[in-house]
């Protein structure tokens, strides 16, 4: 692997661990080069395929789901950790369902289940791009429907 500072094509592993509830291997390395330490991550290649709105598959991407996420999650409090373990938890949830190739929209849905349990403002921004809002009523027709979720949900407890 190459090391982000210099990058020379050679390191060692100084530690390596289970981490993400046995789902991954966290590796700490040292350049032989220059000496930095840096930190890498091993995962179960995922057979998951995404369709498309239009039909298109592609490999289901883990980053690419956090990145869409954190620009809703953007200036609110809600640390990487738990987004990370939001979308470990929606990617398991997919993997569970059994099927190896799953429609963009099902994951939209997911990704909206699991923000509106973690931030409104977040889930309202998210829905708004997922669900493509035009107009300033169907911001409030989403926030009412939290609110309302979010009242039913306390009234349970």
């Amino acid at each position: 692997m190459k090391c982000p500072a210099c990058t020379f094509p050679k390191d060692k592993v100084i530690d390596s661990r289970l981490c993400k509830d046995g789902q991954a291997i966290r590796r700490r390395r040292e350049c032989l080069q220059c000496h930095r330490r840096y930190t890498t991550y091993e995962y179960i290649e995922s057979a998951l395929m995404v369709v498309k709105k239009d039909g298109r598959r592609e490999a289901f991407d883990h980053q690419k789901l956090i990145s869409g996420i954190r620009r809703a999650v953007e200036k609110r409090p809600i640390s990487i950790d738990a987004l990370e373990r939001m979308v470990e938890t929606i990617e398991n949830e997919l993997q569970a369902g059994g099927h190896n190739e799953v429609p963009a929209d099902v994951i939209g849905e997911h990704v909206m289940k699991h923000l509106q349990e973690l931030d409104g403002v977040a889930y309202v921004r998210f829905a708004s791009v997922y669900r493509s809002f035009r107009e300033v009523s169907e911001f409030a027709d989403a926030a009412k429907s939290f609110s309302e979720k979010s009242q039913q949900k306390n009234i349970k407890k």
